[in-house]
């Protein structure tokens, strides 16, 4: 088991009513943090589904979801960001 901190950024933040939570998991990737966020129901399976564009950042690296979770690890989740 290892504590993470997660923070939720725009669109993400606003469908989950916080903008950070602290987190004891067992998932070894980024992918199975956001299935076990996912499994949680709504409305994290709303805001993470699966079909949602949603990056992440692991220590404020943007990662793929393969990247691996340590102890005290960061973890960003938030939506394309785009530009005008």
């Amino acid at each position: 088991m290892k504590r993470v901190r997660i923070r939720y950024f725009a669109s993400v933040r606003e469908a989950l009513g916080k903008s950070d939570e602290a987190l004891d998991t067992m998932a070894p990737t980024l992918a199975a943090l956001r299935d076990e966020l996912i499994a949680r129901g709504e409305p994290y399976a709303g805001a993470l589904a699966r079909g949602r564009a949603v990056r992440m950042a692991l220590d404020q690296v943007m990662s793929a979801e393969s990247a691996g979770l340590e102890e005290g690890s960061e973890v960003a989740f938030f939506p394309p960001v785009t530009g005008g």
